[in-house]
């Protein structure tokens, strides 16, 4: 079956362009004009959502925010697509649940590629069933849901990976690129300070139980591991 990647962009010459490159790899394209239409088309049994940050009636990170807030879409793919090279609205994107984001221009081989990365690290069953209990903490991985006592946590979809691949590896460190190579699922050529963001918001979202929240530890000129709570 065809994998369908709904594309969301105001200039109809970048959406006739995606929507050429896209078919010609074999994929069934949606187009919408405005963030508005793309909240309506989403629902369309879509596999990935390309979306543009400026946008007219509703704006990119908006589009993006009520996607990842609804449990029927939450779990679709996004990648951001913006003229814009401003650091803000990368991490925004990316603290809002984005799986990647690409700056115009950008070659289509880069796009085609990074679309079949997230599919791929998206269509990834979880090996890891039933429910995982560390303290207070408590991860269920069937229904998807993470409580701190009696506490449901709202995490994005990135966060959730990110605890749940240092609970179920308690003690071993991984290094920034190791873990955009995980939860990411590609290569990531640039910074790593996606990871922080993400780090740096998952243990404020765990905050409530110091002890937990101070697990995830620091490994200076490493990166970050789960550690065995007192």
């Amino acid at each position: 079956m065809q994998q369908k990647i709904l594309v969301v962009d105001d200039e109809q010459s970048i959406r006739e362009l995606i929507t050429f490159n896209l078919e010609k790899a074999g994929y069934k394209v949606l187009c919408a004009e405005d963030g508005l239409e793309a909240l309506h088309l989403v629902y369309d049994q879509v596999d990935l959502v390309l979306l543009d940050l400026m946008l007219p009636k509703v704006d990119g990170l908006e589009v993006c925010r009520r996607l990842k807030a609804e449990a029927q879409t939450a779990g679709i793919p996004v990648i951001m697509l913006t003229a814009r090279d401003e650091e803000i609205d990368k991490v925004l994107g990316l603290e809002l649940g984005a799986d990647d984001y690409l700056t115009k221009p950008f070659s289509p081989r880069e796009l085609v590629a990074r679309i079949k990365a997230v599919l791929r690290r998206s269509s990834k069953e979880s090996l890891t069933m039933g429910q995982l209990s560390v303290g207070e903490l408590r991860m269920n991985f069937n229904s998807y849901e993470v409580f701190l006592g009696k506490e449901i946590l709202e995490l994005t979809p990135k966060e959730y990976e990110l605890l749940k691949l240092f609970l179920t590896n308690i003690g071993r460190a991984y290094s920034r690129e190791q873990l955009l190579d995980q939860i990411w699922g590609y290569e990531y050529y640039g910074d790593t300070r996606t990871v922080d963001v993400h780090i740096r918001h998952l243990r404020a979202k765990l905050s409530a139980d110091p002890k937990v929240s101070e697990a995830i530890e620091t490994i200076r000129g490493v990166g970050y591991r789960f550690t065995n709570m007192k």
